[in-house]
């Protein structure tokens, strides 16, 4: 640690024109690869690598090329207007007829129910048939019908349908309709687009043409229809939006932290130093600390992509969670940079030369600097086990980031002002007597000022703090865990409250798929017949759709069930195909669908693939000429809310199909986001706790080393666990859930904090040295470093304090929890660790101990 202070202390010093070239170097290098950063959607970077999200790339692998991509469109009666009248059904038919002439009809593929599914369908259907038996055009027919005429007209329709089909109609009708009148308010139409064909990898064509379609629907003329369409695919189309927000949010931030570093570089006129003068002096400071900030956010960013997928692979896409890592740069950059200008500050101040002064400078702030990096990104790089893709990641690039950092304030902030004050001090213009100073400002007074709590009421102070924690505790375990994607999609957002209102009135609404990806010998009797049995069983499951008393799932099963089932028993003419009738019964096939012991299931499918091949390359997979993989496709309507326990129940129903030898894994968007809500329940509390360990240990051998005191490794990391104790009491009270971004505040509480605390303990232990008591000692502690760590906090608090004006719901729990967690931070520091701090010194005292081993002290600082 002292070799690499002294190095870089060395390079400062005999050459600060070479780190300024070096570094402007190595910037425009790694600059140039921030053109080629990719931001991962969706699920992408949020997924554990769990079974359901492994299924995904099966389906991608296997099943992409038979795939429907479904679009809903809600319609809402305006004020409220009844939607089955005259004017609605108009309206239904333009809604339709724009879809037909936008660009998603080149997705069309005849499918059987239509490529458009909607509310109004049976009565389209009736009318129809009226028309025809009437002999007129149907527009004909449309144009002279009255109100009365369209609701007993669709009465009509809905009597007519089959039962196992009337359910699935009905639920076409938001929940607030009502039926028997009939009336609606709202609507729900489902448009499948069909993609097999479609050559687009990253999906890029196929949200242009559902755009195109949205925009075609919201644009045509309507009387009281007010339609909308919704995919998660047109939800992430427009990241204009997302991206103006972080710019204003994140500009404004800027704004306000550079305000308040030039109050806390200012420095107060005296002697030969003018105001303006003052003024200049704290603008370079602010200035150059801005700088660095901003190199290091450059430096981490170009090497998260040389990390990511287009060169090394070693982390993902960065993903909108990545967003705090530039966070915890500003934070951890401020506080660098005060706590070396103040040191620097302090140094000049005591006559010490310009160049000596820096170097003085980075040997001793240095030193904790150099703990402090080690030590938080030894806790960051424990989240590389961490299940959650994004968390491992972050964990990675806060390495990263933390490091550059470091690197460049021991480096460019020293090479830069000695640079200037050289030139300064030629000019006849530095004034050191104002430098003298420093501790006679209001912030350093402040923190001085509370040195009265370690000195008088240390126990005191220890057993409020430990009752906050407990109180934080308590709070942590009530903390709900939730986790929405449109979280990250701005307030006010159209298509948000068209997907409240799917969710809402439809229950997640329709055109939600689940696949059950089945892996294993699945061409056998056992598995085969399983599969019989799982169609079954989801004949009564929960938010599985119905058709008749069988859940509405493709699969080879169904396949067959629709080649060999003839019209005379309720089969579909279309489907049923009497040469494959004839040759499954003769294979073996029995009339429950099941299979006769010994069957040839491999032969079955392979003329079912003959009969049927669209639907079976939709089901069924071959791998080196044996098939492996079976998709079963489930229509449901669980949404976010259901998710889960739907994932329970497929599992249960599948059971059969796992006990014949092979896995079954029923996976859908929703079903991995609530996977990552559990991978966050099981491994975030371990993953702080492992954090704060490892960064433990490090501390005590780092003291060991040092003064022979790993005690104090302990004592420097116990307030770290307060911090995050009180962030989650304060997420508890505030009603903030624990999901992916707050799991991360919980880290940015660690990573702020521990160098907040290390700066503490590593003064005193210099401070120790100087004075005979602990509480002189303390008193210069929480003065000079106190006051630094002060400034720093205030900053970054009240810059990322803005962020609770964001639209975004993510960024404004980010804003309200990074606030609590600087403050905490600051408060753990300057209150918490001196009166531990004290305590300690005083038990050895009292046991005739030296308080540090000054052998050891000086062996560890020897050369510095």
């Amino acid at each position: 640690m002292k070799t690499l202070v002294r190095l870089l202390s060395g390079m400062v010093s005999r050459s600060p024109w070479g780190i300024i070239v070096g570094t402007l170097i190595v910037t425009l290098v790694l600059g140039a690869f921030l053109p080629q950063q990719e931001t991962a959607t969706g699920n992408e970077g949020f997924s554990p690598d769990s079974p359901e999200f492994l299924a995904q790339d099966v389906i991608a692998d296997y099943f992409q090329d038979s795939s429907e991509e479904p679009v809903q469109v809600v319609v809402r009666g305006n004020g409220g207007a009844d939607l089955i009248t005259v004017a609605g059904l108009q309206d239904y038919l333009t809604i339709r007829q724009a879809i037909a002439d936008s660009e998603a009809s080149q997705l069309f593929r005849d499918r059987p129910g239509g490529d458009i599914v909607g509310y109004l369908d049976p009565l389209l259907q009736g009318l129809q048939i009226r028309a025809d038996e009437m002999g007129i055009p149907f527009e004909t027919l449309v144009a002279n019908l009255t109100d009365n005429d369209v609701k007993q007209g669709l009465l009509q329709s809905l009597e007519q349908t089959p039962p196992e089909f009337r359910g699935l109609v009905e639920g076409l009708y938001g929940s607030s309709s009502d039926l028997s009148v009939p009336q609606a308010q709202t609507g729900l139409m489902v448009v499948f687009l069909n993609v097999a064909d479609l050559d687009d990898p990253d999906f890029t064509i196929l949200q242009g043409i559902e755009v195109d379609m949205a925009d075609a629907i919201t644009s045509g003329q309507y009387a009281v229809a007010e339609p909308s369409a919704f995919s998660f695919a047109l939800l992430f189309a427009d990241t204009s939006e997302f991206d103006r927000e972080i710019g204003r949010l994140f500009g404004t931030a800027f704004l306000i932290i550079i305000a308040i570093l030039m109050f806390v570089y200012w420095i107060h006129p005296k002697g030969k130093l003018t105001r303006l003068r003052a003024l200049r002096r704290a603008l370079a400071d602010m200035a150059l600390t801005m700088l660095v900030i901003v190199v290091s956010i450059v430096w981490m960013n170009g090497i998260g992509v040389i990390l990511g997928p287009k060169y090394l692979n070693i982390i993902g896409n960065f993903s909108e969670i990545l967003q705090i890592v530039p966070i915890l740069l500003i934070g951890l950059g401020v506080d660098y940079a005060i706590h070396m200008t103040s040191r620097y500050r302090e140094e000049l101040g005591a006559g010490i030369a310009i160049t000596e002064s820096a170097a003085q400078a980075t040997k001793t702030v240095g030193v904790a600097l150099v703990l402090a990096t080690a030590t938080t990104s030894v806790g960051f790089l424990t989240n590389v086990v961490n299940p959650v893709t994004a968390l491992r990641d972050f964990g990675i690039l806060a390495a990263v980031g933390i490091t550059s950092a470091f690197v460049l304030m021991l480096t460019v902030v020293p090479a830069i002002r000695t640079l200037l004050d050289k030139r300064a001090e030629a000019a006849g213009h530095l004034e050191r007597d104002a430098f003298g100073h420093q501790s006679e400002r209001l912030l350093p007074r402040l923190m001085g000022s509370t040195a009265v709590l370690a000195e008088r009421y240390a126990i005191t102070t220890l057993i409020a703090a430990a009752i906050l924690g407990i109180a934080g505790f308590i709070g942590l375990t009530q903390l709900d865990t939730t986790f929405s994607f449109t979280d990250f999609v701005p307030e006010g957002n159209e298509l948000l409250t068209t997907f409240d209102t799917i969710t809402e009135e439809f229950s997640g609404g329709f055109g939600e798929e689940t696949e059950v990806i089945i892996e294993g010998d699945v061409a056998t009797p056992d598995v085969h017949n399983a599969l019989v049995a799982a169609w079954t069983n989801m004949g009564n499951t929960e938010n599985v759709i119905q058709f008749g008393s069988r859940a509405a799932a493709e699969s080879p099963v169904s396949a067959i069930a629709q080649l060999v089932l003839p019209p005379d028993q309720g089969g579909n003419p279309e489907t049923f195909n009497a040469d494959f009738a004839e040759f499954a019964f003769g294979a073996g096939l029995q009339q429950d669908l099941t299979v006769a012991p010994g069957t040839d299931v491999a032969a079955l499918y392979d003329e079912a693939f003959v009969a049927s091949p669209d639907v079976m390359a939709r089901t069924i997979a071959e791998v080196d000429g044996a098939y492996r993989f079976v998709d079963v496709g489930v229509s449901t309507q669980a949404g976010e809310a259901g998710a889960s326990q739907l994932s329970k129940d497929l599992k249960e129903d599948f059971e059969p199909v796992a006990a014949a030898g092979v896995t079954a894994v029923p996976t859908n968007q929703n079903i991995i986001s609530s996977g990552v809500v559990t991978a966050l329940q099981d491994s975030q509390a371990s993953s702080l706790a492992i954090t704060i360990l490892a960064a433990m240990a490090l501390l005590m051998l780092t003291f060991y080393i040092e003064v022979r005191r790993p005690g104090l490794g302990v004592i420097t990391i116990l307030p770290v666990v307060l911090i995050v104790l009180w962030v989650f009491g304060v997420m508890s009270a505030r009603g903030i859930s624990f999901n992916p971004v707050t799991a991360m505040i919980a880290n940015l509480a660690i990573g702020i904090g521990v160098p907040y605390t290390i700066h503490i303990t590593h003064r005193y232990e210099e401070d120790r040295q100087r004075y005979d008591n602990p509480e002189e000692a303390i008193r210069s502690t929480t003065t000079h470093t106190g006051g630094a760590l002060a400034g720093s906090a205030f900053t970054t608090a009240a810059g990322f304090g803005i962020l609770m004006t964001s639209t975004l719901k993510p960024f404004q729990q980010l804003g309200e929890v990074t606030f609590w967690a600087i403050i905490f931070a600051l408060v753990a520091s300057v209150l918490v660790l001196p009166s531990m701090l004290v305590v300690w010194d005083r038990w050895h005292r009292r046991r005739g101990e030296d308080v540090v081993d000054q052998a050891a002290y000086e062996r560890a600082h020897a050369g510095l």
